[in-house]
């Protein structure tokens, strides 16, 4: 008697991973634009501190001794466009040409978290904008 391979424990674990990267990629807009935007110092200063996250926001805050709007124009970041975009539940991290940025999903959206941040060989990333 020939025995039929059974699908069941498939198709619920398929039907999962395709649900969660579809999470992930209906996020990958907004985190692309939220970095980008963040990144960009064109960009308005309030508007670029209105996407810290809050506890990031008054570390920087702290750290540059200044409220955020006058502080923020001192960093050096160039967008220069998105090369790469990793999404893990509610984190995110997006490789652009000239920085790269870490950010987390909030209530009201996603939030930069890190940034200004440069790999160095031998620890994790060094960050000028960091909680």
């Amino acid at each position: 008697m020939l025995r039929r391979p059974s699908y069941k424990g498939v198709l619920p674990g398929s039907a999962l991973l395709v649900l969660l990267s579809g999470c992930a990629s209906s996020h990958q807009a907004e985190v692309e634009r939220v970095a980008s935007t963040f990144a960009d110092p064109a960009t308005d200063p309030g508007e670029r501190c209105d996407l810290l996250a809050p506890t990031t926001l008054a570390s920087f805050e702290e750290s540059a001794s200044a409220p955020c709007a006058e502080a923020i124009g001192e960093l050096q970041t160039d967008d220069g466009g998105v090369r790469s975009v990793e999404i893990w539940g509610g984190d995110a991290q997006v490789a652009l040409a000239g920085d790269t940025v870490f950010l987390t999903e909030t209530d009201t959206g996603w939030r930069v978290t890190a940034a200004v941040c440069q790999v160095r060989t031998d620890a994790p990333y060094d960050c000028e904008v960091e909680p």
